[in-house]
Order: structure tokens, then sequence, then C-alpha cells
């Protein structure tokens, strides 16, 4: 690890929520893939096209983190039966409503942001900046993303509530 000036011991417990994040990405994106070519109804075309954007960048985050791990020096875990054992995340049915496919997808959202979380903390006790960096921006962005799921399924007639000042 002395390219990096990183202590390889501290940096492992890092890989290991790493490669759970690895793990919970991989399910996510086939859950994905299943929701883009299942969704039905007239919600089809904006879906179809909006499951494709997401698990375009899944898979780009997958190739990620994976390549994070080998900057660490270390293997990433890179079967799915191992990925199956190890992810937070459960596969899908594909016969689900498209307000069944987004409600999965914000909950499995929550559980990929504990999961970061994780990520952050075991690097912050590692002094590695680089994953904090990394995965922050995917805390971001899965906000975001989480945000938009969460208006779509909204009725037109909620609204946003303020919340009062304390």
């Amino acid at each position: 690890m002395n390219y990096l000036g990183l202590d390889k011991e501290k940096i492992a417990l890092t890989v290991d929520e790493l490669n759970i994040l690895l793990a919970d990405y991989h399910l996510y994106y086939q859950k994905l893939r299943n929701f883009h070519w299942n969704v039905i109804g007239k919600n089809f075309f904006d879906l179809h096209e909006k499951f494709e954007e997401m698990y375009d960048d899944a898979k780009l985050k997958v190739d990620e983190i994976a390549e994070r791990v080998l900057t660490l020096r270390f293997q990433p875990t890179s079967n799915f039966s191992e990925y199956l054992k190890m992810s937070n995340l459960e596969e899908s049915i594909s016969e689900l409503t498209d307000y069944e496919m987004i409600e999965q997808l914000i909950k499995d959202h929550g559980v990929i942001l504990s999961q970061m979380r994780k990520v952050i903390k075991a690097a912050d006790a590692a002094g590695d900046e680089g994953t904090i960096d990394l995965v922050g921006a995917y805390i971001r962005e899965l906000e975001k993303t989480s945000w938009m799921l969460d208006a779509w399924k909204m009725k037109t007639t909620e609204t946003h509530k303020a919340i009062p000042a304390k």
C-alpha cells in the first residue's frame, strides 16, 4: 500500500464494505434490467427509458467500485454466487406493477445508501479520502434519484409539506 500511503490492515475493513457495496450494485443492476424488460402499462415508455438510464449508471458504478478495490490492492469479489450471499438486497420477481417496481427501487436505495455510509465510515477510520470522495458522490446521486422516483409515485393532488422551523 506504499504508493497510496495507506495502512493495509486499516483499509481491509473499507474493502470488505466496498465488496458488499459491489454485491449490492450487481443485484441492483440486475433488478433494473428485470424491470426494464418487464415494465408494462401506460408508463411503459417513460419507465423503460428511465430504467435503462439507471442500469447504465449502475453498470458504471460496478466497474468503479471494483477498480477502487483494486486500487487499494485487494481483490474485488467477482462471483454472482458470492454476491447473492453478501448483498443486502434481494432479487425481485418480474411480475410487478410499475408502481411496485418504483416502490422496490426506493426501498433498495435506502439499503444501498446505508451500505454507502458504512463504506464512508470505514474509509474515514482508515484515512482513505479517495474512497470517501467516490462514495460521497454516489450518495448525492442516489439521493437525487430517490427523490425523483418518489415524486413520480406521488399523486398529483399531493403537495410538498413544509417542515416547521424549530
